[in-house]
């Protein structure tokens, strides 16, 4: 039995938004998805520097043979004047229906320059105690959203990333700016930094929206909107070039307007894995 290595692709594109009901238009790629410059501005200081610690288990398992899933991931975002700093450490044991158990943990870090220019990235994997995998480099993109990404690990790769390319937290300010202004669908290419390959494309679709409410539980979501959204993650060009039109993964969450996230569904189709807050609290940030 092998871990899903989206699992932890997935932890790290922990980043979208809120919607309230409207129009079915996407809004298309772009670095700002033709928002004006003050709803950009207003987005990126919504943005709520926070700790989540979330408490991962089996959601169904379908036909994968897998019998349990255990873990605890924590995310960690902070606003760092220029950018954001962000964290986030997974552990996961995956059992199978024989009783064999693969323990995954993952480190994952990046610093992201608010102006979706440049986004240096960090992720070490462990299977079984043993490192699996590491990623590292910075990407650098140009106004248009086209660039380049340099991988220090492994050492010498290069890709390119295409026009349009969105940052993860770019991603959600425009996704949640896109929602307030009554728009559900947010379609374009994605790099996170996750993996060794280039972008992602990427089609969020929000579902529901639900006003502010009391949260005696988490002050930091008090009064705030949520939005019940879906990601799908596709491989790049897939559908352009004839391909299957299947995404490789989804992600289900509840975003609030402050860009937390209380609840986490991640379907892999063969199995999900779900996740819940066991603690919401904000961190220091700022110029």
């Amino acid at each position: 039995m092998q871990p899903n290595r989206r699992l932890i692709q997935f932890a790290a594109a922990f980043a979208l938004f809120a919607l309230p009901a409207a129009a079915a238009e996407p809004v298309t790629a772009g670095p700002r998805a033709g928002l004006p410059e003050a709803a950009l501005s207003a987005g990126i200081a919504r943005m709520a520097s926070h700790r989540a610690a979330y408490r991962l288990d089996l959601g169904e398992a379908r036909n994968s043979g897998i019998g349990a899933v255990r873990g605890a991931m924590v995310f960690d975002i902070a606003d760092a004047c220029e950018g954001w700093a962000t964290r986030q450490r997974m552990t996961m044991t995956v059992t199978d229906r024989e009783g064999q158990e693969i323990e995954t943990v993952s480190d994952y870090a990046t610093y992201e320059a608010k102006d979706n220019s440049s986004l240096r990235f960090s992720l070490t994997q462990s299977t079984q105690g043993a490192v699996s995998q590491r990623v590292s480099g910075e990407a650098s993109l140009q106004p248009d959203g086209s660039g380049t990404v340099r991988f220090s690990e492994p050492a010498g790769q290069e890709e390119t990333l295409p026009p349009g390319t969105l940052l993860p937290m770019r991603h959600t300010v425009l996704a949640v700016e896109a929602a307030r202004a009554g728009r559900r669908i947010l379609a374009a290419p994605l790099f996170d930094g996750t993996t060794d390959e280039g972008a992602q494309d990427t089609t969020t679709v929000v579902t529901a929206w639900t006003a502010g409410a009391p949260n005696p539980r988490f002050p930091l979501l008090d009064g705030q909107a949520a939005g019940q959204m879906r990601i799908a993650f596709f491989e790049r060009g897939a559908a352009a070039s004839g391909g299957a039109s299947q995404p490789e993964y989804e992600v289900g969450l509840r975003y609030f307007d402050n860009g937390v996230a209380d609840e986490i569904v991640m379907d892999f189709g063969d199995f999900s894995v779900t996740g819940q807050a066991l603690e919401l609290t904000p961190l220091p940030g700022g110029c």
